[in-house]
């Protein structure tokens, strides 16, 4: 008699598992693969058209420009729509992100819809999209929108003429950066669009014919040094000097009962604030005030076309304040020349140990701050300093005023260079425009995207780490079958983030809200 005995295949088992588990696996690498190329197609074909195109339906047109009846079509040369009123143009419309950066608090753009007429008026405003995170700290959206249509009526050319300092700052408490972006914002994108269609009797800036001015550039010398006494009796270093008394009769003068019932304490002889500013990419300014040491690396932070302000402070009243440590934007200074004005991030700023004049004075606050290449800053040219002094005027609500420093380099550290024939400059473009074209023109067209082709490699190895991370996210399970694995792989990726993405990109990681 013969016995039959079942005999299981456990192995054949466990080899079926293993191959279902590595097709689904598969399967979910092919999806995740196939999202992250659809969004950089979509992302990339979503980046030719301006931004208006996607905002205009969002506004009632008539609410931009009173009387409009019909809306033309985007014009050629600028991302503007002409407005019709009984077929005649009445008016135009435009998206502020579309001519200047608008990042806000968040770091993402504030999306503002504007109008002006042909006078150079504005003639309506609307918030359409933002990422601040005012609600969560109990600021009402409709305060925003509220601030942000009284812009209606402002006329541009008189902020033109005045540098963009014509009207009064409005600002909601609480929201500072957020107004203060939307502010500079509509201000400089509505100057662009009337100079550039020649609103109002503004025309476009025209590059002057005769010698060009430059900072004075010291090739294989050596840039001289000076002292603290002399930078500051020619003027290369400008001071803004406030007491308690100064700062308490600025408040009493904007008729606010409220700022005047709580004045700064301390002796009117106190000092409020001793500001000092300084342009730094002058090389003899930056070294006799950073020293050998600091004015190399300060060569090496900036890029080509890039300059650097240096700005100190003591006294009551802080300059820098805490915003940027939360938001990384600096809420208290701007720097302001003609229509351009620059707000500084976080990403712009580097501390200063001290100087290297043995004759200057002891400051509190030593900080250098990058002016961009691209923001059309002209270090040759007169510009200044805003301040912004807060005064708290109840629970929630404060009360600002502003105070300018002036600032002109002088001429010894400038010098005058004779622009190139329009023969010459013809050939340099044809050269240019030859190798745009072996390039590809369409990335090569702005800085920012020559920014992003001179760093892809850095861009290739943080997408490859992020591609990583979310494979791992999504195979967890299978990962967490090796303890050692996952330990020296956790290791490993922290010690990325710390390294390249810490010390070598200079990024960090903030939490805004939790």
């Amino acid at each position: 008699m013969s016995l039959a005995i079942p005999v299981s295949t456990p192995a054949k088992a466990d080899v079926s598992g293993v191959f279902a588990a590595v097709a689904a696996s598969r399967s979910k690498l092919f999806l995740l693969v196939f999202l992250i190329v659809a969004w950089v197609v979509v992302c990339w074909a979503a980046r030719a058209e301006p931004l208006i195109s996607g905002f205009i339906n969002d506004v009632e047109l008539s609410e931009i420009v009173p009387g409009a009846d019909a809306l033309g079509p985007i014009r050629d040369d600028v991302p503007v729509y002409d407005v019709l009123s009984n077929g005649k143009v009445s008016g135009y419309v435009f998206l502020t992100s579309d001519f200047v950066t608008t990042t806000g608090y968040s770091g993402k753009p504030i999306h503002v819809v504007m109008g002006v007429d042909p006078d150079g008026r504005i003639t309506g405003v609307r918030l359409v999209k933002h990422s601040e995170p005012i609600v969560l700290v109990g600021i009402p959206e409709s305060a925003i929108r509220e601030v942000t249509e009284k812009y209606a009526g402002l006329d541009l050319v008189e902020e033109a003429k005045s540098g963009g300092s014509a009207h009064d700052l409005d600002i909601v408490s609480g929201a500072t950066v957020t107004i203060m972006v939307i502010d500079d914002s509509i201000i400089r994108a509505g100057l662009k669009v009337v100079r550039q269609l020649g609103l109002g009797g503004l025309a476009p800036e025209k590059e002057p014919a005769g010698p060009q001015r430059q900072l004075v550039e010291f090739n294989g010398g050596s840039v001289p040094l000076s002292d603290w006494q002399t930078l500051d009796g020619d003027g290369s270093l400008r001071a803004l000097r406030l007491d308690v008394g100064q700062v308490n009769k600025a408040f009493e003068d904007t008729g606010d009962q409220r700022a005047t019932a709580r004045p700064e304490k301390g002796a009117p002889e106190d000092i409020f604030i001793d500001m000092h500013l300084a342009l730094v990419s002058a090389p003899e300014i930056g070294r006799t005030l950073l020293g050998d040491d600091e004015y190399e690396n300060l060569r090496e932070w900036l890029a080509e076309g890039e300059h650097a302000i240096l700005v100190l402070g003591r006294g009551k009243y802080s300059f820098k304040g805490s915003g940027y440590v939360r938001g990384g934007i600096f809420d208290r200074i701007q720097l302001i020349q003609g229509d351009v004005s620059v707000r500084f991030f976080d990403k712009m700023h580097r501390r200063l140990g001290r100087l290297a004049t043995a004759d200057s004075p002891s400051f509190t606050e030593l900080d250098l701050f990058k002016i961009p290449a691209d923001i059309g800053f002209d270090p040759t040219e007169p510009f200044r300093l805003q301040l912004l002094v807060q005064r708290a005027v109840g629970a929630i609500d404060k009360t600002f005023i502003t105070f300018d420093l002036g600032y002109r380099v002088p001429d010894r550290h400038v010098e005058k260079v004779t622009p190139a024939s329009p023969a010459a400059t013809a050939a340099a473009e044809s050269v240019s425009a030859g190798a745009m074209e072996r390039s590809d023109p369409d990335q090569l067209s702005h800085l920012w995207k020559r920014i992003w082709l001179q760093k892809r490699f850095e861009v290739a190895a943080l997408v490859a780490a992020i591609v990583v991370l979310t494979g791992v996210f999504f195979f967890q399970m299978q990962v967490t079958r090796s303890e050692r694995f996952t330990y020296w792989f956790r290791i490993g990726f922290l010690a990325f983030t710390l390294i390249v993405l810490g010390w070598y990109a200079n990024a960090q990681l903030s939490v805004v809200n939790v």
